[in-house]
């Protein structure tokens, strides 16, 4: 086994990014903790670069972890997503997955649905992001094959390729949504508990590294490499939010998040 001095032995970071806004002003939906400064983005591509790393869509990756890979993710589908972050990812060669909620396609600040062809004729990654953004583990089996289903349909029109990958909104679900993904012909299933997927394994979520607004370059690289402080704090934060989940349920935990934001 060789070992990699930036992503270590068979790692493979998957960094998950949101919108890209200068401020409440911007263009799109802005969200104060998720949404990641346009500057600070082309900083990060630029350091994943200057670090011999490579950016490749899931397929790829999962093939070559280990191998200098880097995954680049955007969920829900601001319309930032092909403003700002598409030229960016082109003007370095750069590629990265889009899990788009096809309900709120053509919504206020959201992509349209001929931006979502844009992204995929320019050679990114489309994935499913749910209809409604509906935690799936809220679900019952019949609400939940149709938001798996019927999201996976649309984004096949559109892009005119196979979907096979889903970020599940929030990060929400176990193994009853992983079972009806791949029922469905899901290959790829990404969640949002922090870690560096040391393994390749198909019975559960894939990790992701949350990049929010505040985050500094020492901290991103930090995360990207799995070292030093960084890595356990958002670990810590992540089981720190777990349990008012647990104690209030999703929605309850929903309107708290909107209360203190």
């Amino acid at each position: 086994m060789t070992t990699d001095a930036v992503s270590g032995p068979a790692r493979l970071p998957i960094l998950m990014y949101h919108g890209l806004h200068v401020d409440a002003d911007s263009r799109g939906r802005f969200d104060p903790v998720y949404s990641v400064e346009p500057d600070r983005f082309a900083r990060q591509l630029d350091w994943i670069q200057a670090q011999g790393l490579r950016s490749m869509l899931l397929d790829e990756a999962m093939q070559q972890r280990g191998d200098r890979a880097v995954v680049i993710s955007f969920d829900d589908g601001d319309v930032s997503n092909v403003e700002v972050a598409l030229p960016q990812l082109l003007e370095r060669g750069m590629k990265a997955e889009f899990f788009i909620t096809t309900g709120f396609i053509g919504a206020t600040g959201m992509l349209s649905a001929d931006e979502v062809r844009e992204l995929a004729a320019a050679g990114m990654g489309i994935g499913s992001h749910g209809c409604s953004h509906a935690f799936l583990e809220d679900l019952d089996t019949t609400a939940l094959m149709s938001e798996l289903d019927d999201s996976r349909c649309r984004l096949q029109a559109l892009s005119r390729r196979p979907v096979e990958a889903i970020a599940l909104p929030g990060g929400r679900g176990g193994e009853r949504e992983l079972r009806a993904a791949q029922s469905l012909g899901y290959q790829h299933l990404l969640g949002s508990v922090p870690g560096p997927n040391l393994r390749a394994r198909g019975d559960c979520c894939l990790q992701r590294l949350a990049i929010t607004r505040n985050l500094g370059m020492d901290d991103f690289a930090a995360l990207v490499r799995w070292q030093g402080l960084s890595p356990r704090l958002l670990q810590a934060r992540h089981a720190a939010l777990s349990l008012p989940k647990r104690v209030l349920g999703n929605k309850g935990y929903e309107r708290l998040r909107e209360r203190l934001l």
